[in-house]
């Protein structure tokens, strides 16, 4: 395939939010999917002090050239000042969920 895609982790507060934040990315046809682990724990230093607090994480996979506007829906929408979104390339995978990704997914904003 042409297209190359991703898998982008964003953190947030709780399940609920990422529930939310996934559903708008989902509906926006920014993401294909996005995968939920309700209990994670984050330890980082911010503001000169160490912190170990619960949070959530989501996978979510697209195109990588989409990566962009989900930064900026992320920064509209999250709660963070500074939230966690790193975006992995995939080097490869099943054919066949490579192309749905690519089929729920819209192409970027020119």
């Amino acid at each position: 395939m042409e297209e190359e895609f991703c898998e982008i982790v964003v953190t947030g507060p709780d399940a609920d939010w990422l529930a939310g934040y996934t559903r708008t990315l989902v509906d926006e046809r920014l993401a294909a999917c996005g995968h939920t682990l309700a209990a994670v724990r984050s330890v980082y230093r911010w503001d000169g002090a160490v912190h170990d607090e619960p949070e959530a994480r989501v996978a979510l996979h697209t195109r990588r050239s989409l990566v962009p506007e989900i930064l900026g829906r992320t920064a509209e929408l999250h709660p963070y000042d500074v939230p966690c979104v790193i975006a992995l390339p995939l080097v490869g995978g099943n054919p066949a969920y490579l192309r749905w990704i690519a089929d729920e997914t819209r192409p970027p904003e020119s």
